[in-house]
């Protein structure tokens, strides 16, 4: 027989103790560098996959934290948020049809970004009367009369329909299954994803590791930015995942707010195609490292390779170059563990190791400043195609 209040209790025992190694990972995090408060109850993640992302933590009276919400940017201003996804999104909004559609306009219903966008006169006051400013225009939404930003004269307003058309039209289909679509910060954004129909798959038949690309396009109202195309790995549901795509795209090009602009399709097919052949060829190196068996002495190698210690290095140098090979030997094995012990599995350790382990050393710089250095100098780019480009000759 059990006794249901013993039950209650170590239930609750055990809630209480996980938010408790919630809230210590949490301050663990921020200890560590990868998270910075921005203020009030609002922190931004500064490493790994998302950094970047915003996210509000709500504490309880005595300050212990209860809930860690990630912020999803979905614009909200007709009562439900403004998505329409064939995936359901780690927030659980919008409307999700598995499968998806194709009809244009059932999906601006479902994303709720059925409306248009108009220009009218700034108006001032001047003495008793209102003028109007020359050539400045309120961008506003027809549906709510909403200001979404200021425009020059010149701007042309590109409506969220011909954002669906002009995919369709680059990609010369009409039967598109549309992959996601939604508004951002009350409409100032409005995006729309397809899947493009190759995907990267490495090793097909055995590790079947699939890489899906989607084609995004990404257009503001507010007069802040061109229009985007971008090719990305990541399926826009979010103002986090919309600022990931745009960061890891593979391609991308700008389509300026003017006359014309949406229908200059060519230069846009080129670099779509480019991506494609890209996407070929990578599927076809990757497979090639799939089948190259790796020793862990080549693994070592590429390790001293990639990070060179000279003799004199001082101690302290010499010892942060031992603990960086011992973490990446026990990373290798892991993956080799679940991959072989491959060429693939040792590029996907370092990719591992640079996208989400290797810390920054800020020397004479803030730390958020060292990141942002790294980020500019594009420095782990460079250590991860170093790192591709041996392991592609020990493949031949």
């Amino acid at each position: 027989m059990s006794d249901v209040n013993t039950a209650f209790a170590q239930e609750k025992a055990d809630q209480v103790e996980e938010v408790r190694a919630e809230a210590r990972a949490f301050q663990d995090r921020i200890d560590r560098g990868e998270i910075r408060p921005l203020g009030g109850d609002r922190y931004e993640v500064l490493t790994g996959w998302d950094v970047g992302e915003t996210f509000t933590v709500r504490r309880n009276a005595e300050g212990r934290i209860e809930q860690i919400l990630a912020q999803h940017g979905l614009d909200t201003t007709t009562g439900g948020a403004a998505l329409y996804t064939t995936t359901p999104a780690w927030h659980g909004l919008g409307a999700v049809i598995p499968g998806g559609i194709t009809d244009i306009d059932e999906v601006l219903k479902l994303a709720r970004i059925d409306w248009d966008v108009s220009k009218r006169p700034v108006l001032y006051e001047w003495g008793d009367g209102i003028r109007d400013a020359a050539d400045r225009y309120v961008t506003v939404r027809t549906d709510t009369g909403e200001a979404l930003g200021t425009v020059g004269g010149r701007y042309e307003v590109f409506q969220n329909r011909r954002v669906f058309e002009f995919l369709q039209d680059l990609v010369q289909r009409h039967d598109t299954v549309w992959e996601s679509a939604g508004a951002l910060r009350g409409g100032r954004k409005v995006f729309v994803t397809m899947r493009i129909p190759h995907s990267i798959v490495i090793d097909r038949g055995g590790l079947d590791d699939e890489i899906v690309l989607y084609l995004a396009a990404i257009n503001s109202h507010d007069g802040t930015s061109t229009a985007e195309s971008v090719v990305t790995p990541w399926r826009i549901e979010c103002g986090n995942t919309e600022r990931f795509a745009t960061r890891d795209a593979v391609h991308r090009w700008g389509i300026r707010h003017t006359k014309g602009g949406l229908s200059t399709l060519e230069e846009a097919r080129r670099t779509l195609g480019l991506t494609l052949d890209y996407a070929k060829a990578f599927e076809a190196e990757e497979n090639k490292l799939v089948r190259t068996d790796l020793l862990v002495d080549d693994f070592h190698k590429l390790i001293d390779g990639l990070w060179e210690v000279d003799e004199d290095a001082t101690d302290r140098t010499k010892r942060n170059a031992q603990n960086r090979h011992d973490e990446l030997e026990g990373m290798f094995r892991d993956e080799a563990r679940k991959l072989g012990r491959t060429a693939y599995a040792a590029e996907r350790t370092i990719t591992d190791y640079l996208d989400h382990r290797m810390g920054v050393v800020p020397r004479n710089l803030s730390e958020d400043l060292a990141r942002a250095q790294r980020s500019l100098e594009g420095t782990n780019d460079d250590l991860k195609s170093k790192a591709h480009r041996k392991l592609m000759l020990l493949a031949r």
